[in-house]
């Protein structure tokens, strides 16, 4: 048996599944399960298009559109992102990165239920994995109102200097959340599930920019589809548990007491939510209890064998944080 490339599901043959190629095609189109260039072409590609590239980062990312069954760079009207291995230095296991995005975007959805962006793994042309993902922010083809929480709050570079991204809190986000989602009390569940999840899966990237809105097919505003989802302590070790502060200007006791976030802290930041705090629990408890289904994932994802046994060691570090 293989795995799919895209769902970590055993399948008969290597590559992406017909229901997966489905999902990332967007209907019955052909989607290949390998590149036909290289990572080279990636950064030259970049290099090139730098001034018209429209997705920004310092990552080597381009954006794709499926054209007769190949995937190509594209300038304009992009269907896929592309992340390969990035040429900027990282402290730790850099080759894992695309494998460590993927996989903690699968176990998102597949054990937690988070919406995501559809993804894959796929490789170059040399065989070299990279990191894919469809783009959500098209409808019939046609580009849908999406604005980040950085640009509902009003924070730029300009007005808020270069950190302006980590200028904020988890508890704003749900105010932020609260002023712009008329559906919030089912909304404000699904970020708080979120914000755990990046927590427990130890993405201490999860910044405002990492959060948005867009326009539902009613016409109203609704989280998107969660992305850029991964483990990013295992590249940075040293960085901050989370990417922002949980609260404006408070601490539990038992903040006060352990210097860091623990179980009264998200049962806390649900109650600033106004959430039942019996969901706030339930929420907890499940992260909990489908540990077993997040080993079998990481046993079968595309990390090394190092990245698998670190990835788990920080995974069952942070569920002990919220059992106690």
């Amino acid at each position: 048996m293989y795995r799919c490339m895209s769902t970590l599901a055993e399948v008969r043959r290597d590559g992406i599944s017909p229901v997966a190629q489905r999902q990332l095609a967007g209907g019955n189109r052909k989607f290949p399960c390998r590149l036909t260039f290289n990572r080279s072409d990636v950064v030259a590609f970049r290099l090139q298009e730098a001034e018209h590239m429209s997705i920004s980062g310092v990552q080597d990312k381009i954006s794709l559109k499926l054209v007769r069954g190949q995937l190509m760079p594209t300038e304009q009207h992009g269907e896929f992102i592309l992340k390969p291995v990035p040429t900027v230095d990282v402290p730790k296991l850099k080759n894992d990165i695309p494998a460590n995005e993927h996989l903690t975007m699968q176990i998102a959805a597949q054990v937690f239920g988070i919406s995501t962006a559809v993804n894959t793994i796929i490789p170059f042309a040399d065989g070299e994995l990279a990191y894919l993902t469809r783009r959500f922010d098209r409808r019939g083809g046609e580009a849908i109102g999406q604005e980040d929480f950085c640009q509902l709050s009003n924070r730029t570079e300009d007005t808020a200097g270069t950190n302006y991204k980590y200028d904020g809190t988890y508890e704003e986000v749900g105010r932020i959340l609260k002023k712009y989602c008329k559906a919030y009390r089912v909304e404000v569940e699904k970020l708080y599930t979120q914000i755990v999840f990046n927590y427990v899966f130890s993405n201490g990237d999860a910044h405002l920019k990492n959060f948005s809105l867009f326009e539902s097919d009613f016409g109203d505003y609704i989280l998107t589809p969660a992305y850029d989802l991964l483990c990013t302590s295992l590249h940075f070790p040293d960085e901050a548990r989370t990417a922002l502060d949980l609260f404006d200007n408070f601490e539990t006791e038992s903040f006060r007491q352990n210097a860091f976030y623990r179980r009264p802290d998200f049962l806390k930041l649900a109650e600033l939510y106004g959430m039942d705090i019996s969901r706030a629990e339930q929420v907890l408890q499940r992260f909990a209890e489908h540990s077993d289904a997040v080993v079998v994932m990481v046993g079968r994802s595309f990390l090394s064998g190092e990245a698998k046994a670190d990835y788990l060691h920080r995974y069952h570090d942070r569920i002990r944080a919220l059992r106690d």
